[in-house]
């Protein structure tokens, strides 16, 4: 896609960009309709019989292997991700220089509530008028390896998550995916190689566990993250939202930068 001329520390533009709008939205909707057509979607559900069993299966034998995945699927771990996705972000001149990290924040911020928004005023709209339902694979596929049977007690204490009665999309994979696609449009070299790591390591503890389909991830997830990226990018929500973000909390930030500590953060020094 064309890239979009943009000031140093603006990192976006109030213009609609109607090439790029129609291509993400193409690309949702080609994604979708080959899930939902009979001949399409025969190769998603022979897709997602493949990709558990090749990702399930090897709990069995593997209690060291089993863990990590059953660490990877707890609650605090999610938080952990999340905070790591954050600082990506607002490291100064990792991806974004110092005058940019805020603003970059924003974006992701306004990007994570338009998705927000979609998901809950048309997507679960058509999900009831269809009346869609879709159960994980650990819990309808013979012989599935479930960590909560693995580790009792863990699945208590520290909310670990193996299924649910409704996987689709793929909640987890449609944030990871909007923090991809937005880093991924501005990282060059080494940065770029960590992003694309980090997708890959994010997406997979739901994918082994079974608490998700492959196509949960790769067709319900990409296709809110497309829709939300194509709306909030290429048009000008972005850029108003990340002025006025920067207005309501102008205050805050001025406060924040009497503190010797905090002044040492771009977040909050802006440089």
């Amino acid at each position: 896609m064309k890239t979009i001329s943009i000031e140093h520390t603006q990192l976006s533009q109030a213009r609609w960009c109607w090439r790029e709008l129609i291509i993400c939205n193409v690309i949702a909707l080609l994604l979708m309709a080959s899930w939902l057509l009979p001949t399409t979607r025969q190769l998603w559900d022979a897709f997602d019989g493949w990709l558990f069993h090749l990702l399930n299966a090897p709990l069995a034998n593997h209690p060291i292997w089993a863990t990590i995945w059953a660490i990877g699927n707890m609650r605090p771990v999610d938080a952990a991700i999340g905070l790591v996705m954050i600082v990506t972000i607002i490291k100064s001149d990792f991806i974004f220089s110092g005058a940019q990290v805020r603003r970059a924040l924003y974006a992701f911020l306004a990007l994570l509530l338009l998705m927000l928004l979609i998901r809950i005023a048309l997507f679960d709209q058509v999900l009831k008028l269809l009346q869609w339902k879709r159960t994980s694979p650990s819990l309808v596929v013979d012989g599935a390896v479930r960590l909560t049977a693995l580790f009792p007690g863990w699945a208590q204490q520290w909310a670990l998550k193996d299924s649910s009665e409704q996987c689709f999309p793929g909640d987890h994979a449609s944030v990871l995916f909007i923090w991809t696609a937005m880093l991924l449009y501005f990282a060059r070299g080494k940065a770029l190689f960590f992003v694309w790591l980090l997708t890959i390591l994010y997406a997979l503890p739901r994918l082994i566990a079974g608490a998700h389909w492959g196509s949960d991830v790769f067709v319900g997830g990409a296709f809110l993250s497309l829709m939300a990226f194509g709306w909030g990018f290429y048009t000008p929500y972005v850029a108003k939202a990340q002025n006025l973000l920067e207005r309501l909390t102008t205050p805050i930030i001025k406060l924040l930068a009497k503190l010797p500590l905090l002044t040492k953060l771009s977040l909050i020094s802006g440089a």
